[in-house]
C-alpha cells in the first residue's frame, strides 16, 4: 500500500518552478530515498508534505487521504528530523522532548521518553542542556523527538550530515532497526550515495523539480550500466550542466 502519494505536484516561487509536475509514491514499510542535486526540489517537496508551504497545484495523499482536507489527522501520524533544524538550546533535553510530546498529544509522556531514551541510548543526556550536545548526540535527540508520536511515516532530511563515520554508521543501523521493529515508513534524502545503497529499498531521482527515474538501487545501477548510484547521480547532475551550456 502507498502510504504517501504525490500527484502532479507543482510549487512556483514567482517565475521559478521549484517543483514541476512531480509524481511518486512511498510504499508502506519501506525506506525510500529522495535524491537529486542541490536545487532539485527535495526540500521544497518535504516542506509541502509537512504543510509548511502550500503547493501551487497538485495533490498530496497521506494514508490514502488528501492532506489538505485531513491536515490534523495526517500530520499527527508523521514526523520529521533534520540536522538543519535546531531544537531550543536553552532547554534541557528532557524539556524539549516533553514539549514536543505535549504538542503531539502523547499519552504517558514519561514512559514514552524513557522508552525512546533507552532505544537511542540518550538516557544520560536527559538532564543536559540541549546547547551542550555534540552533533552526534543532537542527531540521536532529533530522531528521539521524531518518534515521540509513533509516526507511521518519517521524513528524514540528510540525517547523517556532518556526522563522523562511526556515528553515521550507528545512525543507519538505528534507522533499519526503526523500520524493522516499529514498522515505520521512511522518506530519506541524502547526498551520500553509498549510504543510500546500504539502507534504501527504493530510490527516486528528481531534478529541476521533475521525476528523472526511480527503482531498486541495484536495478538502477544495472539499467544505467554504472558501478554504483554515485555515478548515476553524477550523470543526472551533469546532464543539466550540458543542457545549460
Amino acid at each position: 500500500m502507498a502510504i504517501l502519494e504525490i500527484q502532479n505536484l507543482v510549487k512556483e516561487f514567482g517565475p521559478v518552478k521549484a517543483v514541476n509536475g512531480l509524481s511518486f509514491d512511498v510504499q508502506e514499510g519501506t525506506i525510500t530515498g529522495l535524491l537529486g542535486p542541490n536545487g532539485a526540489g527535495k526540500t521544497t517537496t518535504i516542506q509541502m508534505i509537512l504543510d509548511l508551504i502550500t503547493p501551487t497545484s497538485g495533490v498530496i495523499k497521506i494514508f490514502g487521504l488528501p492532506m489538505q482536507k485531513h491536515r490534523e489527522e495526517t500530520l499527527g501520524k508523521i514526523n520529521f528530523s533534520s540536522p538543519y533544524v535546531a531544537l531550543p538550546g536553552n532547554l534541557r533535553v528532557w524539556e524539549n522532548l516533553y514539549t514536543f510530546a505535549r504538542l503531539y498529544g502523547v499519552k504517558d509522556i514519561a514512559k514514552k521518553i524513557d522508552d525512546l531514551a533507552d532505544f537511542f541510548n540518550i538516557r544520560s543526556l536527559l538532564s543536559r542542556m540541549t546547547s551542550s550536545l555534540s552533533t552526534g548526540q543532537l542527531t540521536r535527540l532529533n530522531l528521539t523527538k521524531a518518534l515521540l508520536n509513533d509516526p507511521r511515516l518519517l521524513l528524514l532530511d540528510e540525517p547523517t550530515a556532518s556526522l563522523d563515520p562511526d556515528i553515521a554508521d550507528k545512525t543507519r543501523h538505528m534507522l533499519k532497526r526503526i523500520q524493522k521493529e516499529r514498522g515505520v515508513s521512511i522518506l530519506y534524502t541524502s547526498h551520500n550515495m553509498q549510504e543510500v545503497e546500504e539502507i534504501c529499498d527504493e530510490v527516486i531521482f528528481i531534478d529541476q523539480g521533475k521525476l528523472k527515474d526511480r527503482g531498486v538501487p541495484a536495478e538502477l545501477v544495472k539499467k544505467y550500466g554504472h558501478k554504483d548510484l554515485n555515478d548515476i547521480f553524477l550523470e543526472i547532475a551533469r546532464a543539466n550542466e550540458q543542457e545549460e551550456l
